[in-house]
């Protein structure tokens, strides 16, 4: 019997904090916004930590306050972060910065599509947090079928870009294929953004797999209305089987 799929809420992202009242630099802001899409039916919790002005932050002060208030918020869930090298786009730096962190989130993702997600993922792994693979594109995909530490991944994110819902179906179902074909036992966590998100989970549902919802990848609800919080983003999901 398949175990059921998973649901993760990605509650802010790089987006800019102005652009949605749940988008805070404020993270006792977002922290209790996650909350409530816990209580609305996600499982998991993956977040971009700031620092005062807004802007994604790898720095071990900003990842400690922010995974802070979510445990504080959201205890015993699995708390993600995101090692993405637009907030550090020097390597060394970014692993000096991963190297010097305090608080530990349960998991990272590193994108490989980015210059070095080898090391970035060798050094998640060595600090015994859990490495999610992100692979949006065929260039990705081909790094981390070469990589090291590929096996070592919880699992792979495949990620749409924002791109029209009617061609997600064939972008998606050749990603997930040459995933599976590498590491067949891999959980694989489908999602897309803005205007694929819905179509991506949707598809998600369809094939089984596990995927995630919230202000990261798209302010709207299916109706395309302005969705209030991650709380209403979730429970749309649930409406359309997300977490089953």
């Amino acid at each position: 019997m398949n175990a059921p799929m998973l649901l993760q809420v990605c509650a802010n992202g790089a987006r800019e904090v102005a652009s949605h009242p749940w988008l805070s630099a404020d993270e006792t802001v977002v922290a209790q916004d996650a909350a409530a899409a816990l209580e609305a039916g996600a499982v998991e919790v993956h977040v971009h930590p700031k620092d005062a002005s807004g802007r994604d932050s790898l720095d071990s002060r900003d990842v400690q306050r922010w995974l802070g208030a979510v445990r504080a918020a959201c205890p015993g869930v699995p708390v993600g972060v995101t090692t993405g090298a637009w907030a550090e786009p020097d390597v060394s730096r970014r692993l000096a910065a991963i190297e010097s962190w305090t608080e530990l989130p349960d998991y990272a993702s590193v994108n490989w599509h980015e210059a070095g997600a080898d090391e970035v993922a060798a050094l998640l792994r060595r600090r015994g947090i859990g490495v999610e693979a992100g692979i949006w594109d065929a260039a990705g995909l081909e790094v981390w079928r070469h990589s090291p530490v590929r096996g070592d991944c919880v699992r792979v994110l495949v990620e749409l870009p924002d791109e029209a819902a009617e061609v997600v179906r064939a972008h998606a179902e050749g990603l997930v294929a040459h995933v599976a074909k590498e590491e067949p036992d891999l959980p694989i966590l489908l999602h897309g953004e803005e205007r694929s998100a819905w179509a991506a989970l949707d598809l998600a549902v369809e094939l089984g797999l596990d995927t995630r919802i919230g202000l990261e990848d798209v302010l709207l609800l299916p109706d395309g209305t302005d969705a209030p919080g991650n709380a209403a983003l979730v429970r749309a999901a649930r409406a359309r089987g997300a977490g089953a």
